[in-house]
């Protein structure tokens, strides 16, 4: 998961709200969302190479969501999956901040996350790789947050820009294809505006767009979650498989009617 905008208890009876975009390489096997045969109560996309999850709810509402920290001088192949933080929380019983204390010993084992988890009454923001309230595990308060693979509301243009547009739609009670809309944008952000993450200039741009696109590496599905305070969640993702051959590269405006895509709602 490398885009993540969220509204924490700012719609009065919908204490979260999510929209996120998941980008990785084309060619690692995953599946869409679904409920999970060995944890039934787990609606979430599953990561066939490794068995973990980027982001998933369960029927109670736990929620639980996770980045990639760009660092690539600080990769390690024999570092544990990071999924597996997010399926070990939703499988669980632990109230969010036991949890992170319980991975607070081990986080360095793995290569750097960020960490959204919680349930109907409280979230929580961890890093591995921040310091003071990351390492702690920072309670979140009433408000709009953004998060990509930096510490959360790093102002990285694609987080600014969806943060903004984002508070707009849920001002407007804007319907659920409009968010789609904003994670397809494409637009890239000029020179100026890029981070320097140590990947080169050419992959900066690349991965600066809310959607990305590119040959080997781009967004692979995108979703849009609602965990009322009564009652069932709604998620509601759209899966890209870029790699079919009835797949172009489209306008924004374009993309999501003609490409393959397949939509997925439940809990309805």
């Amino acid at each position: 998961m490398c885009l993540i905008v969220l509204a924490w208890k700012v719609i009065p009876g919908m204490p979260l709200v999510v929209a996120s975009n998941r980008d990785e390489f084309y060619a690692r096997p995953s599946s869409a969302a679904g409920w999970w045969e060995d944890q039934p109560d787990i609606y979430a996309g599953r990561d066939l190479q490794d068995g973990g999850t980027w982001m998933g709810v369960t029927r109670e509402g736990r929620f639980a969501a996770l980045t990639n920290f760009r660092g690539e001088s600080e990769h390690r192949t024999d570092a544990p999956s990071r999924g597996a933080l997010v399926a070990a929380y939703l499988s669980g019983t632990a109230t969010p901040q036991d949890y992170l204390q319980e991975i607070a010993a081990e986080a360095d084992r793995y290569n750097g996350f960020n960490l959204l988890l919680g349930d109907r009454s409280s979230l929580f923001w961890y890093s591995n790789r921040g310091e003071g309230d990351a390492r702690n595990g920072r309670p979140l308060e009433t408000g709009v947050y953004g998060l990509s693979n930096a510490l959360l509301d790093t102002p990285w243009p694609k987080v600014t820009r969806a943060k903004a547009q984002f508070a707009s739609l849920l001002c407007q009670g804007a319907p659920p294809e409009t968010y789609f809309e904003m994670l397809g944008d494409t637009t890239r952000a000029s020179d100026c505006r890029l981070p320097d993450t140590g990947i080169g200039i050419d992959r900066e741009r690349m991965l600066s767009s809310v959607f990305i696109l590119s040959s080997d590496y781009g967004t692979r599905a995108s979703t849009l979650l609602c965990v009322p305070a009564v009652g069932l969640p709604s998620l509601i993702e759209q899966t890209i498989d870029p790699l079919a051959p009835e797949y172009q590269i489209l306008p924004t405006t374009d993309r999501h009617t003609t490409t393959t895509c397949k939509m997925k709602v439940d809990y309805r």
